[in-house]
């Protein structure tokens, strides 16, 4: 199986994690922490998808663009941006800045970099 196609069928099995965690997780761990693992994951494949060649720092831009995510969420870019009530951009922006999440993507990004080396 080409490498395109292994990323592809990876973002789908992913992102269907992430829609049921999104939708029918109500708990303390999986949906606040696991979900903010797996989003950089997701995010990796996605790029990986496009981006035939391994890139050594593709797992940094991943973090740095989902850090750049979290710092919008500080700005509140959803209600600047007059998303507040969609519902499907509130979940894909996200609305609240957390510390936590940063941490999250770092554990996401760290199995990513040991896989290239």
């Amino acid at each position: 199986m080409n490498n395109r196609l292994f990323y592809a069928l990876c973002f789908i099995a992913l992102f269907a994690i992430e829609v049921l965690i999104a939708l029918h997780v109500r708990d303390q761990i999986i949906r606040p922490y696991v979900g903010d693992i797996l989003v950089v994951v997701l995010v990796y494949c996605f790029a990986r998808i496009f981006i035939s060649k391994p890139l050594r720092l593709l797992p940094l831009w991943v973090f740095l663009f989902a850090c750049g995510v979290e710092v919008m969420q500080y700005f509140q870019i959803a209600t600047l941006l007059n998303l507040q009530n969609n519902t499907v951009a509130r979940i894909v922006i996200g609305s609240t800045f957390d510390w936590k999440d940063i941490m999250c993507y770092t554990v996401g990004c760290l199995p990513l970099f040991l896989i290239r080396k």
